[in-house]
């Protein structure tokens, strides 16, 4: 079987790097192939970042420039994600260049996690930590799952991948 290849930035907030390792692992046991555009904070990044040695200018240029390439945007859903101002210029910026957006609750989620409000808005999917379910979005398929997997009754906002 041929894999299948795609160009992906995963949205994410930099303590969760750890699930977007796990996450390319768990799509490749269904011969999906990420080639992931997002930026990965290193510690010694970091430090220049919060002491504000890049601008925000700067950074949301970057990011700009990395989702463009991408033909999905995926968000790492974890228990801090919600609060994070960049996640959410992401999401809404990912909307706002027409890329599909799918949300993934990170594995181990116990109950109902907060979702940033962007994603609520702008999602096609929103689906748990199965391999099944994150292949199916990356389909196309607009499932709305709650972190343990069973359905999620999504009344409005989100777009369809026609």
């Amino acid at each position: 079987m041929a894999k299948t290849i795609k160009n992906v930035f995963i949205s994410h907030h930099h303590k969760d790097d750890s699930s977007v390792d796990g996450l390319t692992k768990l799509v490749s046991k269904k011969d999906y192939v990420f080639r992931n555009s997002s930026i990965r904070v290193k510690p010694e990044n970091e430090a220049r970042i919060e002491a504000k040695q890049l601008s925000d200018r700067t950074i949301a240029r970057l990011l700009r420039m990395k989702m463009r390439w991408a033909s999905q945007v995926i968000v790492v859903i974890g228990k801090e994600t919600h609060s994070r101002d960049w996640v959410n210029w992401e999401i809404k910026t990912a909307h706002q260049l027409g890329i599909p957006i799918i949300g993934v609750f990170e594995d181990g989620l116990k109950g109902q996690a907060d979702i940033p409000e962007n994603l609520e808005k702008y999602a096609s999917a929103v689906v748990g930590w199965r391999a099944d379910s994150v292949v199916g979005a990356l389909d196309g398929e607009s499932n709305f799952q709650k972190p343990d997997g069973t359905a999620w009754p999504k009344n409005e906002g989100g777009r369809l991948i026609c």
